[in-house]
């Protein structure tokens, strides 16, 4: 692979004519918009209504997927209609499990959950449902392995994105995979690569640029990860997760997962191209620790976007 830090010409050289045209739309349109910001929901009840206010009181204008059966068709239409009243968008149903597990038992059975996942983005109006594209280390089921680089690795991760489309049928929803820095796509132009490859409208990208920086050059260039990111993939991204990272010293490489405004991320540039975008995709943070952090994190990206004209909420 080439270096992540793509300049716009390769773009140009590389992307189809649609991606073109949206992708210079990407660039040339600065003017602000409102960006939807979401966080998991910290309160206690079964009520889609109760759910959807607590979301907008806090100024949140995306939301995870609540917990719900895509069989309870019934509690999907009330979770959808709740969330598109208080206008909060469900930016995501996450399915997180082992698409390349070397077991094809457990392999088939995640294959299905996904598949399930998606059909409930679909039905209740998530944006996307994603998953990792996998990994083909037999005892973690998003850690390292060597093969996870190698054609045999890509052309699963196409022919999974295939058959979970290609079963739901999605009228709505998007798939996409959670770009990692250990397995493929760990670079902007991979997930290009498998947008192409793939081949299928409803295959998007879910963006998480913490993820990618895997690297001394990564995290000190981070500015040129998030615009090669943006550059090449804007017309595509349907959610992102807001995190930072911090490099602890020690006689290797550590990057540790931080709150947002705590660590080294770029949030001016991240804030600025999600702004610019035709559709500003929902920015979700996630793993932090109970309410007040995430309650920081908020803060803490509210203030950034403030500072750049962007303004946050339904």
């Amino acid at each position: 692979m080439k270096t992540c830090f793509a300049t716009r010409r390769r773009f140009l050289q590389h992307s189809g004519a649609a991606g073109l045209a949206l992708a210079a739309g990407v660039r040339a349109d600065t003017r602000p918009r409102t960006l939807r910001l979401g966080a998991p929901a910290f309160i206690k009840t079964d009520d889609p209504v109760e759910l959807a206010r607590w979301h907008r009181d806090r100024g949140y204008g995306a939301a995870y997927c609540p917990n719900v059966p895509v069989t309870d068709t019934a509690r999907i239409r009330a979770i959808e209609t709740a969330f598109r009243e208080a206008n909060v968008v469900i930016a995501e149903v996450g399915r997180w499990c082992n698409l390349t597990d070397p077991d094809p038992v457990k392999r088939k059975k995640n294959l299905a959950t996904v598949t399930e996942g998606l059909a409930l983005a679909d039905a209740v109006g998530a944006r996307c449902c994603v998953d990792i594209a996998g990994s083909f280390n037999p005892d973690v089921w998003y850690g390292p392995h060597p093969d996870n680089f190698t054609p045999a690795f890509f052309d699963a991760a196409v022919e999974n994105a295939r058959t979970i489309i290609d079963a739901v049928k999605p009228k709505r929803a998007k798939f996409a995979y959670e770009m990692m820095g250990w397995c493929m796509p760990e670079t902007p132009e991979r997930y290009l690569a498998l947008l192409k490859a793939v081949d299928r409208p409803n295959f998007a990208v879910h963006l998480d640029p913490c993820n990618l920086i895997n690297s001394p050059e990564k995290i000190y260039r981070n500015t040129d990860l998030l615009n090669a990111c943006f550059d090449l993939l804007g017309p595509w991204i349907v959610s992102c997760h807001a995190k930072d990272l911090t490099w602890e010293i020690e006689m290797n490489v550590h990057f540790r997962e931080v709150r947002p405004g705590t660590g080294v991320l770029d949030y001016a540039t991240f804030l600025r191209r999600l702004a610019a975008l035709p559709e500003p995709p929902p920015l979700m943070i996630e793993h932090l620790k109970g309410a007040e952090e995430y309650a920081a994190a908020a803060k803490h990206i509210v203030a950034t976007g403030s500072s750049l004209g962007i303004a946050f909420g339904p």
